[in-house]
C-alpha cells in the first residue's frame, strides 16, 4: 500500500512539473498575465483548487513582498504535493527564462556595452515598460491623496539619498502611515474559504523565522567574512525580500545592489532588464543575468537561488496563518501605507537610472513614446516591444550619426 501511494505521489511530482515547466515556456506578459494563465490551466482546466481558493492564494501573494506570480505557483505546487511541489512547481516555471537570461549574458559579455546600438534601444524599452507598470500600479495602489502623498514624498527622499537602508526606512515609515490614516476606514467584510495547507502553524513559524535570521543574519555574516559568493548571496537576498509591488520594483533595489558597487555597468544592467521583458516566466530571473555577468554559472545560480528563497519561505510561513491576518483591519492599513511607497520608490527609479541612462536625445524620447503607445495603448506583447526597441536603437543611430 505505502509503495503505491509512493508511486502515486511521485507521479504527482511529475505531473506539477510538466504542468508548470509548460507554463514556463508560454508565459508572457509580466506577472498580472502569469495570474490570469495561472487560473486558466490549475483552476479551470485541472480543477486543482476552486476559484474561492485561487483567490484567497493570490490576495496572500499580493500582500507579501517577493514575485507574486512565482509565489502563487508555489503555493499551488504545495497544495497539489507537499512541500517537494511547490519547489518543482517553482523549478518548472522559472528555468527557461533562467536559461534564456543566462544565454544573454553570455552573449553580451563579448560586446562593448556602451558602443552598441541595440542596446541603447533595450534602455529605451525599459523607459516605456517602467512607465506602464508606475501608470497601473498607481491607478490601483494610489487612488486618494493620502496614498499619492506618500508616494511621492517617497520619490523625492529616495532620489535626494539614494541609499538601500533609506528605502527600507521609508517602506517602515509609510506601513506606519497606512496604520494611522486608514484605521477608521471601512472595509468590506470577507469571509474567506480556509486554504488547506500540508503545514501546520509550527511549521510555518519555522519557515518564517528562516526569512528573518538569513535577513538579518546575511549582512553581519557579509561583514565579519570575505567571500564574494557570500556577498551575492545576501545582495540578492535582501533584494527579494523587500520587494513589494511586484516584479518591476525590483529593479531600484537590483540597481544599488550590483551597479553602485561595481559589479556590473549601467548600461549593461538596463540592456538585460530590456531583454528580460522578451522572455516568459517570473522578470526576477533578471537576477539570473546579473549573477552571470558578474560570476558565470556559479554566480548566476547563487542569485537566482538567493533572490527567490524569501517567496519560499514567506509563502509557506504564512499560508498557515493567512485566514487570520487577512482580516485584520491593521495589517490592511499598514498594507495600504506600503503599495504606495512601492509607487513612489518605482517612480525614483524611473528617473533613475532608467531615464537618465536611456533618454539622451528627442530621438530618444519619441522612441520611448512610440514604444509606450505600442504597450500601453495598442496592447502589444513585451517581446514585440523588445524587438522594435531593439531595432529601434540601431535605426536611430543610422539616421542621427
Amino acid at each position: 500500500m505505502s509503495e503505491r501511494v509512493d508511486k502515486k505521489g511521485i507521479h504527482t511530482i511529475f505531473e506539477v512539473f510538466g504542468v508548470s515547466l509548460k507554463l514556463g515556456l508560454t508565459s508572457f506578459g509580466g506577472p498580472i498575465a502569469h495570474l490570469a494563465y495561472f487560473q486558466d490551466e490549475y483552476v479551470r482546466r485541472r480543477q486543482w483548487l476552486d476559484e474561492r481558493s485561487y483567490a484567497d492564494l493570490v490576495a496572500l501573494c499580493q500582500f507579501l513582498p517577493g514575485p507574486a506570480s512565482s509565489q502563487v505557483g508555489i503555493g499551488i505546487g504545495t497544495l497539489r504535493a507537499g512541500v517537494l511541489g511547490g519547489l518543482v512547481a517553482w523549478l518548472g516555471f522559472t528555468l527557461p527564462s533562467v536559461i534564456a537570461l543566462v544565454a544573454f549574458a553570455y552573449l553580451l559579455q563579448g560586446f562593448d556595452m556602451g558602443q552598441a546600438d541595440w542596446v541603447h534601444g533595450l534602455k529605451i524599452v525599459a523607459v516605456a515598460i517602467v512607465a506602464q507598470a508606475i501608470i497601473s500600479m498607481g491607478q490601483k495602489l494610489t487612488p486618494d491623496r493620502s496614498r499619492i502623498t506618500i508616494a511621492i514624498a517617497t520619490a523625492a527622499l529616495s532620489l535626494m539619498w539614494p541609499t538601500a537602508l533609506l528605502q527600507i526606512v521609508l517602506i517602515a515609515a509609510s506601513a506606519v502611515a497606512g496604520l494611522w490614516l486608514y484605521r477608521t476606514a471601512e472595509r468590506k467584510a470577507s469571509v474567506p474559504v480556509d486554504l488547506q495547507m500540508p503545514i501546520n502553524k509550527k511549521t510555518g513559524a519555522v519557515f518564517m523565522l528562516m526569512f528573518f535570521v538569513l535577513l538579518i543574519g546575511l549582512p553581519i555574516l557579509r561583514g565579519v567574512t570575505a567571500h564574494h559568493l557570500l556577498d551575492v548571496f545576501d545582495s540578492f537576498y535582501r533584494s527579494g525580500a523587500l520587494v513589494f509591488g511586484g516584479g518591476h520594483v525590483v529593479l531600484p533595489l537590483l540597481e544599488r545592489e550590483t551597479v553602485a558597487t561595481g559589479w556590473i555597468s549601467k548600461e549593461a544592467f538596463l540592456a538585460g532588464y530590456g531583454a528580460a521583458q522578451a522572455v516568459p516566466g517570473p522578470l526576477f530571473t533578471f537576477a539570473s543575468y546579473l549573477g552571470a555577468m558578474n560570476g558565470g554559472i556559479r554566480g548566476a545560480l547563487v542569485a537566482t537561488a538567493a533572490i527567490f528563497l524569501p517567496a519560499f519561505l514567506l509563502v509557506l510561513g504564512a499560508l498557515p496563518f493567512w485566514n487570520a491576518l487577512r482580516r485584520s483591519p491593521s495589517v490592511q492599513g499598514a498594507l495600504m501605507g506600503v503599495n504606495a511607497a512601492v509607487v513612489g520608490i518605482l517612480l525614483a527609479a524611473f528617473y533613475n537610472p532608467i531615464w537618465t541612462s536611456a533618454v539622451l536625445s528627442s530621438a530618444d524620447f519619441a522612441l520611448a513614446a512610440i514604444l509606450f503607445a505600442m504597450l500601453y495603448y495598442w496592447k502589444l506583447p513585451p517581446w514585440v516591444i523588445v524587438m522594435i526597441g531593439a531595432l529601434g536603437g540601431t535605426g536611430l543611430h543610422v539616421l542621427f550619426h
